[in-house]
């Protein structure tokens, strides 16, 4: 999930978001072997089930593969949707999957090739800021807690590392969802300043966001 923001003119971040997939991970996620997170096989430390890894572009991903992201989106995050302010809305989410600049990062189970996790990424800029914004994050649940999120959380690290003038990864989490807020918290992510907080409505009630901006610094601002 992201919130709606103005994106302002991007140069070294359209450069990377026209490249094909192959270009994409030689030149942000294995630059070279050493300090890469990338892998393309994860193996379950607990089942011994195989998991290949692949990144895609949106416009790439085939129709049933898109419908099982969502399928994954909707069993894990529909409540938290629902409870927000904003509403579950299918087609909107839906949209917003599809958007032209967006990558998937997909796990499947080898054999079957089903789609058990994935997330979603673009670099962009958020409030005149280049970042790698992490849209997405999903995991079915017996991969939650083996250390895989961790894992494709690193994917994004490791493209902002290599992609300057980017300087940190930036996801939105409600607030709602205390075990994704502890994992982020886990990872090393802090609230952003961008974050809204709360504000007095004309009415006289506070209006207090049921989300928040939380973001991970990779590389000081003015460096790379």
């Amino acid at each position: 999930m992201r919130t709606k923001r103005a994106r302002a003119p991007t140069s070294p971040l359209d450069v990377a978001n026209r490249k094909s997939d192959d270009h994409f991970i030689a030149d942000y996620l294995q630059p070279s072997t050493e300090g890469s997170s990338w892998v393309t096989c994860w193996t379950h430390p607990g089942t011994g089930v195989e998991y290949s890894i692949s990144l895609t572009r949106s416009d790439l991903l085939s129709e049933d593969e898109m419908q099982a992201c969502f399928r994954l989106i909707e069993q894990t995050s529909r409540k938290d949707y629902e409870a927000s302010a904003g509403k579950w809305h299918p087609q909107k989410k839906l949209k917003e999957m599809r958007s032209v600049e967006l990558r998937y990062i997909l796990v499947k189970e080898k054999g079957s090739g089903t789609i058990r996790g994935f997330t979603s990424l673009m670099p962009t800029y958020e409030e005149g800021e280049p970042v790698i914004y992490c849209y997405e994050i999903h995991l079915q649940p017996e991969l939650q807690g083996t250390g895989l999120g961790s894992l494709l959380m690193g994917f994004h690290e490791t493209i902002a590392t290599n992609l300057p003038p980017i300087t940190k990864v930036v996801l939105t989490c409600f607030l709602s969802n205390q075990r994704a807020l502890d994992f982020y918290r886990k990872m090393g992510f802090e609230k952003d300043s961008i974050s809204p907080g709360s504000r007095k409505l004309r009415s006289g009630k506070t209006f207090t966001p049921d989300y928040v901006i939380m973001s991970k610094t990779v590389r000081p601002q003015g460096s790379g």
